[in-house]
């Protein structure tokens, strides 16, 4: 990509289904009606995997100073924001609320209790990973969890398809590609994500950011079918079409704030993960 002005925000990029808003406003100009410029610095990239979060395309970009932003879930959200070497904080909850949906392929497993010991395949300290420990923890005891790092939700599917994982977490598009090729649902969890920001922006450029991914959502739950396009990665183009992709596995909504009692109760639920930030401060994670 070209070199982008320095007054404008530069964004890594995230899958699609939680970056919709953020393209939806660039395609309608809301951005530049909220007075300020926002660009991505990158395609995303679907099948890029590593164990290390930081080396993850999204990451790599905002600790290189190359991105000023990214979104991903609400708790990796605090945990990259605590261990940041450049310095990031959450400063909204953001638009897209999705589905995490354990699935499979295999007959045997029908409940989340067939999953006693059984991996699950995930993106370690992403949502798929968070989720699947919530609402797997109400059903099985916590010993009985099992959770396989695989990577990106493309390579999770492709490993599900193969059967080289008897159950996977995913999201859209991936959740109706699977029921369209055969996969039954196990579980579901609808979770928020965080918009994570460099504490450089101005209150202006964070407040007109929020302002015009709010309108897109606006846009976007007026009529999903005319953007379910955006969401479909190109290794699975050919695979299913964008009305094909259900209505009910994510919505969008305004952006809300992280306020201080959902940030106790997430970081005490990650601490008793042993995957709470050093950091448990909220002024020291979260920018309002």
């Amino acid at each position: 990509m070209s070199a982008i002005p320095s007054d404008v925000i530069r964004l890594a990029p995230n899958v699609p289904v939680f970056d919709l808003p953020i393209i939806v406003a660039l395609e309608r100009g809301l951005f530049r009606a909220q007075g300020i410029e926002v660009a991505f610095v990158a395609r995303h990239d679907p099948v890029t995997s590593n164990q290390d979060a930081f080396k993850r395309q999204k990451e790599s970009l905002y600790e290189s100073g190359r991105a000023d932003a990214y979104n991903l879930c609400e708790w990796a959200g605090l945990d990259r924001s605590d261990r940041s070497g450049r310095g990031s904080r959450v400063h909204a909850l953001r638009p897209a609320v999705a589905a995490q949906v354990i699935l499979a392929f295999d007959r045997d497993i029908q409940e989340p209790r067939d999953l006693a010991g059984v991996p699950v395949g995930i993106n370690e300290f992403t949502g798929s990973h968070y989720t699947a420990l919530q609402f797997l923890e109400g059903t099985l005891p916590r010993e009985d969890i099992v959770l396989q790092h695989v990577g990106e939700p493309f390579l999770r599917y492709e490993q599900l398809k193969a059967g080289t994982l008897r159950a996977a977490s995913l999201m859209e598009p991936y959740v109706s590609l699977a029921l369209k090729e055969g996969a039954h649902i196990i579980a579901a969890n609808f979770y928020r994500g965080a918009e994570v920001i460099s504490p450089s922006l101005s209150p202006e450029q964070r407040q007109g950011y929020l302002a015009a991914v709010n309108a897109a959502a606006d846009l976007i739950s007026a009529d999903f079918a005319s953007f379910k396009h955006h969401l479909i990665v190109e290794q699975i183009r050919h695979r299913i079409a964008p009305h094909e992709i259900a209505d009910h596995f994510v919505h969008y909504a305004h952006a809300k704030p992280l306020d201080p009692k959902r940030f106790a109760y997430t970081t005490e639920w990650m601490r008793s993960w042993n995957l709470a930030p050093r950091h448990d401060a909220f002024d020291e994670l979260v920018v309002i």
